[in-house]
């Protein structure tokens, strides 16, 4: 038989039966499930910056601020150096006053001039009067670059033949000195004004002054020529805007000649290119060195029919094509002309097309507004190229069933080559004939046989500076909204030290240009500006946005959060009321005792 224990007594008290346990709680509520609810919620909390922490986007630090100053004056200032001499003035008068005079011109004329690559406020002018009995000079501050008393006299000038080539070696062999432009202004040489700016950094004008009046025009003609041809390159309004510099960021120009047989079932034509090559170009390419590497290419292409429309016009007894065709004229779908393989990474290429035309509009004429024809039968299209359209000789006559081949003459290639010379220039902003009307008179222009005279390589070098210049500020300064309105973009330090060393090159290129150095760092401020904007970095993760931050992680992290954070509020409330309970127990107790 079991023993059985003895029953151990409840110490417990025993809750009143008329308790109720929905209202009325007789033991303290415990805090143990709110503590671990609540750091579980705390840890999630805290744990949150180093999630954020872990995400976070590496920004490089970019100054804002230089950026938007550079952007802000994108300019070069480079000095100025002017001489004028003054030859058989038998009035002999004053340089000082003639110096004031013609200062006072160049001021007027570019008072509403405030683009790169003008004198600003760093010119100097230097003026002599070099009569047969006395020679008087304003005192430069270089007086070993500037013109010597007596040293035109000393040779045999002749300035009233028209041996304008000869007068302009003479002058040269006087006055060549480099980054000081001359006009040497001569009294006599029969009735009228007559200005010749020649090859190199000089002009001269040539005419009988014998009142105050005449000598008001001179001085007028000479500060002209100095601002309108020795600075702005004989454009009227200065150096072009920087997106018509048809030059790469890599300083490369590739020159691609094509010639475009527009029927070959007609005729086909062919050229000696490497002989124009030879003969033609390589002097240009050479002369243009220190701008650009120019290279150059050819080739023939057949079936390259033109997009525009012509109608035969009997007056002219030819086929024509007006002005208002020129943007139809280029056949995208059939010139097939952009398969250079030189040029890489920012090379610029220009085209110059050759046109032939099919023997059913042939010959091809372009009519002009003024209603002539083009003499040069060509046009351009500004940072593409040129073409001009080359007619076959008797191709009226012309009744072959078969097509033939044939090759350009020597003469023909000339003739076309010398109006894509003149279309070459007016790409680059200069004047592709040899007269300059200009508001006290007209000017010649001597060419030059490589294609560009020293005055002009100096405008154009300074515009390519003035052009790098502008564009790694707009480039830097389009960089800069672009980080600012996109606060998760990745900004490596490669991009940072592009940028700096962009802003470093430019300020050189401001100071060296000061100094007169045209050959600047501000094409190397360019190219890093664009190295920094099309980063590899820049263009793969362009932007990680908040949203898409939100999208990735919600889906792992918003249930978890929402569990604990739920289950923390309904603890805390289940604690209060437990609370709430216990207290109104106590206090009942209390009344009763």
């Amino acid at each position: 038989m079991s023993e059985i224990s003895p029953e151990v007594p409840d110490n417990r008290q025993d809750a009143p039966s008329h308790v109720d346990p929905n209202s009325t709680r007789i033991t303290k509520p415990g805090v143990k499930r709110l503590v671990l609810t609540l750091s579980v919620l705390f840890s999630l909390v805290l744990g949150f910056p180093f999630l954020w922490k872990s995400v976070e986007i590496y920004r490089s630090s970019l100054p804002f601020g230089e950026i938007s100053e550079m952007e802000s004056n994108p300019s070069l200032s480079f000095p100025c150096r002017f001489q004028a001499v003054f030859i058989n003035f038998n009035s002999n008068p004053s340089p000082n006053h003639l110096q004031l005079s013609i200062l006072d011109k160049i001021t007027e004329l570019t008072s509403n001039s405030s683009q790169c690559g003008a004198c600003a406020n760093d010119l100097a002018l230097s003026v002599t009067v070099d009569s047969i009995s006395s020679c008087t000079q304003t005192h430069p501050t270089d007086n070993s670059n500037y013109y010597r008393c007596g040293a035109i006299s000393a040779v045999d000038f002749d300035f009233s033949n028209d041996d304008d080539d000869g007068v302009d070696e003479l002058l040269e062999s006087v006055l060549g000195v480099k980054n000081v432009y001359s006009v040497v202004v001569v009294n006599g040489g029969g009735e009228g004004i007559r200005a010749v700016v020649g090859k190199y950094r000089h002009a001269w004008i040539v005419g009988s002054v014998e009142e105050e009046e005449e000598e008001s025009v001179l001085v007028s003609r000479v500060a002209e020529i100095f601002v309108k041809m020795f600075v702005n390159g004989g454009t009227e309004n200065g150096l072009i805007h920087g997106e018509f510099m048809p030059v790469g960021a890599d300083r490369r120009i590739v020159l691609s000649f094509n010639l475009l047989n527009a029927e070959p079932n007609d005729w086909v034509y062919d050229w000696d290119f490497q002989r124009v090559d030879e003969t033609l170009l390589a002097p240009i390419i050479k002369v243009l060195g220190p701008i650009a590497n120019i290279s150059v290419e050819s080739q023939v292409l057949y079936h390259t029919p033109k997009s525009s429309f012509s109608y035969w016009d009997e007056k002219w007894k030819s086929y024509i094509f007006s002005t208002k065709d020129l943007p139809f004229f280029v056949n995208s779908n059939e010139w097939h002309l952009d398969t250079s393989i030189a040029a890489g990474g920012r090379s610029k290429i220009l085209q110059f097309v050759v046109y032939v035309p099919s023997a059913k509009e042939c010959p091809l004429s372009l009519l002009l507004p003024t209603g002539e024809i083009s003499k040069t039968n060509g046009f351009i299209s500004p940072m593409w190229g040129g073409v001009v359209v080359w007619n076959p000789p008797g191709c009226l006559n012309s009744e072959t069933n078969h097509p033939s081949r044939h090759t350009m003459s020597r003469e023909d290639l000339q003739a076309v080559f010398e109006v894509f010379m003149g279309q070459f220039r007016q790409l680059f902003g200069l004047k592709s004939n040899n007269l300059y009307i200009g508001a006290s008179g007209t000017y010649h222009l001597l060419p030059s046989g490589k294609g560009f005279t020293e005055w002009e390589l100096d405008v154009l070098s300074r515009q390519f500076a003035c052009f790098n210049l502008h564009s790694c500020a707009t480039t830097l300064g389009s960089l800069s909204r672009l980080v600012q309105s996109l606060p998760r973009m990745i900004i490596m330090d490669e991009i940072g030290k592009l940028v700096q060393f962009s802003l470093e090159a430019a300020k050189l290129a401001q100071s060296n240009a000061s100094l007169g150095d045209n050959e600047s760092s501000a094409g190397q401020a360019r190219s890093l500006a664009e190295d920094a904007f099309f980063h590899p970095s820049i263009m793969s993760i362009s932007y990680y946005s908040f949203e898409h931050c939100f999208a990735i992680y919600s889906p792992f992290f918003l249930p978890v959060s929402m569990h604990v954070l739920l289950a923390a509020l309904r603890e805390w409330k289940r604690y209060k009321q437990e609370k709430a309970k216990y207290t109104a127990w106590k206090a009942k107790v209390k009344v009763e005792s």
